[in-house]
């Protein structure tokens, strides 16, 4: 709680007023301000409630605690590319940032059954791993195949998994209680803000043609292209409103493990107030 408390003593009202005159102010505080996020959230996953987890977490809540950390780490990746102006590669990493924090929020709003059903569909291709050895296939005798297949059959293992264990996943072709992630979305964020956000962040992983225009591409006054071989520059709006994600599960975290102090709760309702300011001042100078 220190490390928090030593990270959000800096702010103060006035030095957040100052800090929003110019979009070279907004720039410069920006950054500052995602990397002290980055590292709240990167603190409450290491606070623990030690009565009621006096070791580790359970296999119902390991998946969870393991989304918030992946959240941060995308998070402090992000912050790395925002500061060397790169919004291009930034991109790559949104949806994957989105989709952790939405997941999470869903799983923490969910039972054991959702969280059992999350575990058993990751195992999707490891199943078609085995399939494959069984069929006879000549990978799966080389150093290679051998060292992916013992991984495999140790998590299985781990969690007393056969192959015969997922015949309602396979009846609901591998989706989370048979829901499209369009469909989790819609039931935490709303079904507005899919195509905006999560829609358009898919076509940098899934290399779309809209994609290339965007980033790789420009266009000259006779309809041809030429090679754009430059980055996009960021600003941001490549963080700004993915953290309107990202603050929800450390929220419910925080309830799901009874951790009722106020003063970090308050923190998390801070950053949410500070980043709205930060959009907001950005909205009302920025020309396009």
């Amino acid at each position: 709680m220190e490390e928090i408390h030593n990270i959000i003593k800096k702010y103060n009202k006035g030095h957040v007023d100052d800090s929003l005159n110019s979009l070279e102010d907004i720039k410069a505080f920006s950054l500052v301000f995602f990397k002290d996020v980055s590292e709240v959230y990167d603190c409450i996953t290491r606070l623990k409630n030690t009565k009621r987890n006096p070791t580790g977490y359970s296999l119902d809540d390991a998946p969870i605690i393991a989304l918030l950390v992946k959240i941060w780490k995308l998070l402090k990746e992000i912050i790395v590319y925002y500061e060397k102006d790169n919004a291009e590669i930034i991109s790559l990493f949104e949806r994957p940032l989105i989709e952790s924090s939405v997941t999470a929020s869903y799983l923490l709003k969910s039972n054991s059954q959702a969280i059992e059903d999350y575990r058993k569909i990751s195992y999707k291709d490891r199943l078609r791993i085995l399939r494959e050895l069984k069929e006879g296939s000549a990978f799966y005798e080389t150093k290679a195949g051998k060292r992916l297949l013992k991984s495999v059959q140790e998590k299985m293992n781990f969690e007393k998994l056969t192959i015969d264990d997922f015949q309602e996943q396979k009846r609901n072709r591998w989706r989370l209680q048979n829901k499209s992630f369009f469909d989790i979305f819609k039931e935490i964020e709303g079904k507005d803000l899919y195509a905006c956000t999560y829609g358009m962040m898919s076509e940098a992983v899934h290399c779309s043609w809209n994609d290339s225009l965007d980033w790789c591409l420009s266009k000259n006054d006779d309809d041809t292209f030429d090679v754009y071989p430059f980055y996009q520059t960021a600003d941001i709006r490549h963080i700004s409103p993915t953290l309107v994600f990202c603050n929800r599960p450390y929220k419910l975290w925080l309830q799901h493990i009874d951790i009722t102090d106020t003063y970090i709760n308050d923190v998390l309702q801070w950053i949410e107030n500070i980043n709205s300011m930060i959009y907001v001042a950005f909205d009302e100078l920025y020309d396009e």
